[in-house]
C-alpha cells in the first residue's frame, strides 16, 4: 500500500505540472487576444492531426528519447551525467566517419555506423566517470565541459575534414546506408524503433534483474551500498559508459535517419532537453519515453498554432519551461519532511477510519 502511494505520488506531480503550465499558458493565450481553446486545438493538431503531423512528432521526439535515457540510466546510479548533448555528438561524428570512408554501405553499413555511434559515446562518457571515481573531480562540471570539446570537435570534421566542397557541412550519408522509414507518408524512421527498444530494455534491466537493482541501490545509498560489498566505483563507471552509448547511439540513428549530414547546430540543446526531460518522468525509462513525445508534440504543434491564431511559437516554449519548473519544484516538495508528514497525517487517518469501519 504503501508503495502505491507513493507512486501515485509520483504520478500526480507532472500530470499537475502539466495542468498548471497550461492553464497559466492559456492566461498568456488570452492576454495576446487569442481563444485559449482553439489555440489549444490547433496545437493538437499540428502535432496530431493527420499521419504527416504524426510522423514529424515521433520524428522530433526521437533524438530527445535517446538523450533522455541517457540521463535516466546515469541518474538511476546516483550520478549526474550532464554531458548527453556531447556523447550524442560524438556518435554522429563516429557514425558519419564510418558511413563516408568505411566504403562500405546497405544495411551492413547502417549497423556498423551504429555500433561505431555507441562505441565513440561510451567512450566520451567513461572520461568523466573515470576522472569521479579516480581523482574525485565533480562528474557534472566535466560533462559539461566535454559539450563544448564534442561541438567543437564536430565543427573541425564538418569545416575540414569531411567537409562538402565549399560547403560548411558534411557530405550527406549514402542513400543505401540511411535508415528507412517505418511507414510509408510518416517522417519517422526506424530510430524510432531503436530508442523505444532501448527505453524498454534499459526498464526490463532496472526494475526486473538483479544487476538493475544493485545499480539502483547504489544510486539511492552509496554508503550502505559500500557497506554492503557493492562495486561502487565499477557501478558508476559502468552507468557513464552506458548512458553515453545511449546518446552516442542517438546521434548516429539521427544522423542515419533524419539528418544525413553533420552542419553547425546538429544536436544543440539535446542533452539539457533530455536532462529535464528525465527528471519530468521520475527516471522511469518507459514515462521518460511519453515526455519526449509530449515535448515534441509541443514542438511540433506550436508552428500550426502560430499559423492559425498568430499566437507565437514562444507560448509553447513559455509552457514547456513552466512544465519543468514545476516538475522539479513538485518532486522537491514531495520530499520535504514536512510533505511527508502531512501525507502520513492524511493516509494515516484514512487508514484507522477504514479499520474501524471495517
Amino acid at each position: 500500500m504503501e508503495k502505491l502511494k507513493r507512486s501515485l505520488t509520483a504520478f500526480i506531480v507532472p500530470v499537475l505540472s502539466i495542468l498548471l503550465a497550461f492553464a497559466i499558458g492559456a492566461v498568456i493565450m488570452a492576454l495576446l487576444g487569442a481563444s485559449p481553446v482553439q489555440a489549444l486545438q490547433y496545437l493538437l493538431k499540428g502535432a496530431f492531426g493527420s499521419r504527416a503531423n504524426i510522423g514529424t512528432t515521433l520524428s522530433r521526439a526521437t533524438p530527445l528519447m535517446f538523450t533522455a535515457l541517457c540521463a535516466c540510466f546515469a541518474y538511476k546510479c546516483g550520478v549526474f551525467n550532464l554531458g548527453g548533448e556531447g556523447q550524442f555528438i560524438i556518435g554522429s561524428v563516429a557514425a558519419c566517419y564510418v558511413a563516408l570512408r568505411s566504403g562500405i554501405t546497405g544495411p551492413a553499413a547502417a549497423i556498423l555506423c551504429l555500433i561505431a555511434g555507441a562505441l565513440a559515446g561510451g567512450l566520451w562518457g567513461a572520461v568523466p566517470g573515470a576522472l569521479k571515481i579516480t581523482r574525485g573531480q565533480n562528474e557534472m562540471i566535466i560533462s559539461i565541459m566535454l559539450n563544448y570539446v564534442a561541438t567543437l570537435f564536430m565543427g573541425v570534421v564538418y569545416t575540414n575534414w569531411l567537409r562538402d566542397a565549399s560547403v560548411p557541412q558534411t557530405e550527406a550519408v549514402p542513400e543505401a546506408t540511411q535508415l528507412p522509414r517505418v511507414v510509408t507518408g510518416m517522417r519517422f524512421t526506424w530510430a524510432l524503433v531503436i530508442a523505444v527498444a532501448v527505453g524498454l530494455l534499459l526498464y526490463y534491466f532496472l526494475f526486473w534483474t538483479s544487476t538493475g537493482f544493485k545499480l539502483r541501490a547504489v544510486g539511492f545509498n552509496m554508503t550502505a551500498s559500500r557497506f554492503n560489498g557493492f562495486p561502487i566505483k565499477r557501478y558508476i563507471l559502468t552507468s557513464f559508459i552506458v548512458s553515453g552509448a545511449i546518446a552516442g547511439l542517438g546521434g548516429a540513428a539521427e544522423l542515419l535517419g533524419t539528418q544525413l549530414r553533420l552542419i553547425n547546430g546538429f544536436g544543440a540543446g539535446y542533452g539539457f532537453d533530455g536532462v529535464a526531460m528525465a527528471l519530468i518522468g521520475q527516471l522511469h525509462p518507459i514515462a521518460t519515453m511519453l515526455v519526449a513525445v509530449f515535448f515534441a508534440a509541443l514542438r511540433t504543434g506550436s508552428t500550426t498554432m502560430q499559423a492559425a491564431t498568430g499566437v507565437p511559437t514562444s507560448v509553447s516554449d513559455i509552457i514547456q519551461a513552466l512544465v519543468i519548473v514545476f516538475s522539479v519544484a513538485g518532486m522537491a516538495l514531495v520530499k520535504l519532511p514536512e510533505f511527508e508528514a502531512f501525507r502520513l497525517r492524511v493516509f494515516g487517518k484514512r487508514g484507522r477510519k477504514e479499520g474501524v469501519k471495517a
